[in-house]
């Protein structure tokens, strides 16, 4: 049997720090009224749980917390008092321990992740309905915004993965990078736009003189960043920010917007989607990010894998997983 040594921690304000080793073992000798019978259920010597005994009352200021009897022990008005104390604190730690082991698993915890809008479209809803199957216990929460906002959200500590793009130039050097995917462009259309007739590849500068639908009045920093790295600047004719939206005003022949390949599944039937070549306009990549060097809880780690499924899930004409 073990002999375990006897541990004395000073408190502050007057308020003793307890050990719970001690907490332990007067629980052990109060169940058993005996301190053979609990040096016998700890493994230990009866010499050793006789010495946590005092070293507790000591840390206490000295009260007698058992009646040494003939046969046993029993528990003194003190001692009365002191187990439900007893009781709470080690049940605390317990359930401590139990919340530990539940985040180690990914079993409980919380998951606060973010996404762009196209990535709502078709990757998100699956990835969370998948991690929500294997992982009821994880309590999961979501934001929606710009890749930019997104980031600003990670770095303040208000969530712990983001799913965001390449598109509107965001720092994403200063992140951990999980990629996802590449996306692929496509130019909507209306059906009665003649190129809809023949819907293959199409060059981005065969619409240099069309009208543009777009989230923002300049190019930068959006899709259009593409007709840009092809020379030619587009005429913004109308800001218009929600995809559906968007398609309406296509639709009704008010011009043409670029459409990513996330968002290609949901277009109305009225719409033509014409892939744009990718040498003229290269694809932009997908991520789960986080911050560098800020460890990802595993609820974290188990919901990049999901993500990367729900990727490899995509058809091929939404995405090419890289």
């Amino acid at each position: 049997m073990a002999d375990m040594p006897t541990t004395h921690v000073s408190g502050r304000d007057g308020v003793p720090d307890l050990s719970t080793v001690w907490l332990r073992v007067f629980l052990e000798v109060a169940r058993h009224g005996s301190f053979t019978v609990a040096a016998r259920t700890l493994g230990w010597t009866q010499s050793a749980v006789s010495r946590q005994i005092s070293a507790l009352e000591s840390a206490l200021g000295g009260p007698q917390l058992f009646d040494r009897l003939s046969r046993g022990v029993s528990l003194t008005e003190a001692g009365r008092t002191l187990v439900p104390h007893a009781e709470a604190v080690t049940e605390s730690l317990r359930g401590a321990a139990r919340d530990l082991a539940a985040l180690r698993d990914a079993t409980g915890g919380r998951l606060r992740f973010g996404a762009f809008a196209t990535a709502d479209a078709a990757l998100v809803p699956w990835a969370v309905a998948a991690f929500r199957d294997r992982r009821p216990g994880v309590r999961v929460s979501r934001e929606e915004g710009l890749t930019p906002r997104l980031l600003e959200r990670l770095t303040a500590g208000h969530l712990d993965l983001a799913v965001v793009s390449t598109t509107h130039g965001a720092p994403l050097g200063a992140y951990a990078l999980h990629h996802l995917l590449d996306e692929s462009l496509y130019v909507a259309v209306p059906a009665g736009h003649p190129l809809a007739a023949r819907p293959g590849p199409v060059r981005l500068g065969q619409f240099a003189d069309a009208d543009w639908i777009s989230g923002g009045s300049r190019p930068e920093g959006t899709l259009l960043d593409a007709a840009l790295r092809q020379g030619f600047r587009p005429r913004v004719a109308h800001v218009v920010a929600e995809w559906t939206a968007k398609q309406g005003y296509v639709a009704a022949g008010l011009g043409v917007t670029l459409v990513p390949a996330l968002a290609a599944a949901s277009v109305r039937p009225d719409v033509t989607l014409l892939p744009v070549l990718d040498e003229e306009a290269p694809a932009r990549a997908v991520f789960a990010a986080a911050v560098r060097g800020r460890s990802l809880s595993p609820a974290a780690e188990a919901f990049v894998g999901v993500l990367r499924e729900a990727a490899a899930r995509l058809p091929s004409r939404l995405a090419g997983c890289g």
